[in-house]
């Protein structure tokens, strides 16, 4: 709680939109989306405003590539405490990811008044979107227990990181919905566990209609098996950390 807080403050303390930098992000790729893949690219949305359509998908993705940018050097910001004492290691990680979560309640409201600006109600399967969420807090532990324990001995694991959220995040169905892949390349994109999450998110929330449940099954399944890996690879090399760091 204390390295949450201090990420927290850290971040915004002498910010003079504070907060507000979190829902500027997601926002301004939005129109960015909406100029180039709505309006030049015709890029169906499924019937929904194509605005509504993006941002239901950003606010994850953010959450995510934010959590494991900074999630990646957290243990190298923090050598000196990792140095100094033994407490349990991945608590550094983790208050990188705890953190963001500011941003993503900030970046939801934002969506909720979009939601009421284009008239679109909540249904039954909105009762799902805790579901999503615990997945894809899970996944974004997962993947940043990995990059930052392999980031303390390799520090290339860093830049390699953030070339590959930014291509990542074309090869999530954000700006465009999975039914517009071609099926030959379908299966590719399941091994993404951010499909399911950012699929799911829209079908209960925007369009009010149950998920793709084989897509849901496959993503919980590969999450499951990379946060038990993540885990276990992470307390096996915490014992090194100090001496390489």
């Amino acid at each position: 709680m204390n390295l949450t807080r201090r990420e927290v403050k850290g971040r915004y303390s002498q910010s003079l939109f504070g907060v507000g930098w979190a829902i500027a992000q997601p926002l301004a790729t939005m129109a960015v989306f909406t100029l180039v893949f709505a309006r030049l690219g015709a890029m169906p949305s499924g019937g929904a405003p194509y605005p509504l359509f993006a941002y239901a998908a950003l606010v994850p993705w953010f959450f995510f590539s934010n959590s494991v940018n900074s999630g990646t050097m957290s243990l190298v910001t923090y050598r000196n405490i990792v140095t100094k004492t033994y407490f349990p290691r991945e608590i550094v990680p983790l208050a990188q990811v705890c953190s963001r979560m500011v941003d993503l309640a900030a970046s939801a409201t934002l969506y909720a008044l979009l939601m009421a600006y284009y008239e679109v109600s909540l249904g039954p399967w909105a009762a799902l979107v805790p579901l999503f969420l615990v997945m894809l807090i899970a996944f974004t532990i997962g993947m940043t227990l990995t990059t930052s324990s392999l980031n303390v001995f390799y520090r290339d694991v860093n830049p390699v990181v953030q070339i590959s959220l930014q291509l990542w995040l074309y090869l999530t169905p954000v700006a465009y919905p999975l039914s517009a892949v071609p099926e030959k390349y379908r299966w590719f994109f399941l091994l993404n566990p951010l499909t399911a999450i950012v699929e799911g998110l829209r079908s209960s929330l925007v369009f009010g209609r149950a998920p793709d449940w084989p897509v849901v099954a496959i993503s919980a399944a590969l999450i499951g098996v990379l946060l038990v890996v993540s885990a276990t690879m992470f307390k096996r090399m915490d014992k090194y950390f100090a001496d390489v760091i």
